[in-house]
């Protein structure tokens, strides 16, 4: 069972086994997260690196240095960045004001989720590597962010999550689907640039088989959506990353999962009212 351990005067971090989940600690670790999401999105799945990413082994971009990175620490493998198997990226908007942008915006008009008066939170370049895909591990990693949820107080979270594959025909019942059965409400709804718009609405709402075409999502599509999710409107074709994105919105208020709930008792009856932090989160 997993467990909230304190560290030092105001941090927390999450253990079950040898498994540990909490915030980088250093450069190196960010680094780390960076060799993982390569070995991931350009050694296994295919990706196109960037000559600068194919020398360096490693998936980084602008909003790396910017943001919060959640990973998940096998201590069998090591207490450092050897030992990082599983990685978030996490963008609050002050962090984001400091780049300029989301990095959803170069694939969305995201002007309602600026407009939202709440504290926001953009998620990231998931991956986990292939000896911890399980759903203990993708249950330790949602369990750090909903701990991260309530440091920031985050109402609203969002971020681009991929289909494989770059032929919306072949991906026209999940893509289908979502158009018609999750689709956000007008206040909180992105649209795909209109330069990278594809249509999701390509099948009648009548032809589809619900339970055939949640079977086809990927499962961090599908976890999204247990937690209460939305999509955007319009789907984005990413060549470098041969994949088929779609942008996903959550509020934590519709999130009714039991790890959430588990904080929620913990703020309540072990913090007296403080909210569980994770350990060493950033100012």
């Amino acid at each position: 069972m997993a467990e909230l351990r304190p560290v030092g005067d105001d941090g927390w971090t999450i253990r079950a086994g040898s498994l540990e989940v909490r915030l980088s600690d250093s450069q190196a670790e960010v680094e780390a997260a960076q060799a993982l999401r390569y070995r991931i999105f350009y050694e296994e799945m295919a990706a196109k690196p960037t000559p600068e990413m194919a020398a360096s082994r490693r998936d980084f971009d602008t909003f790396d240095a910017y943001a919060d990175h959640l990973l998940v620490i096998d201590h069998a493998r090591g207490t450092g960045p050897q030992g990082v198997v599983g990685t978030y990226r996490l963008m609050r908007r002050d962090q984001a004001r400091r780049v300029g942008t989301f990095y959803s915006s170069s694939e969305y008009d995201i002007g309602p989720i600026d407009a939202y008066t709440g504290q926001v939170l953009e998620l990231g370049r998931s991956c986990v590597g292939p000896d911890y895909r399980t759903g203990h591990v993708m249950q330790l990693l949602w369990r750090g962010i909903a701990a991260y949820v309530f440091q920031f107080d985050i109402e609203l979270m969002f971020g681009c999550a991929s289909l494989p594959g770059v032929d919306p025909t072949e991906l026209a019942l999940p893509l289908s689907y979502l158009y018609h059965f999750h689709m956000a409400p007008p206040a909180l709804r992105p649209t795909a640039l209109p330069e990278r718009r594809t249509d999701m609405n390509l099948m009648p709402a009548a032809d589809i088989d619900r339970r055939r075409a949640l079977a086809t999502l990927p499962p961090l599509i599908k976890g999204y959506l247990r937690l209460g999710g939305y999509v955007g409107d319009g789907a984005v074709i990413d060549y470098q990353f041969h994949t088929t994105d779609v942008c996903v919105v959550v509020k934590t208020d519709l999130v009714t999962d039991k790890y959430y709930k588990h904080y929620e008792r913990q703020e309540r009856h072990e913090r007296e009212g403080h909210r569980p932090v994770l350990a060493f989160s950033k100012p």
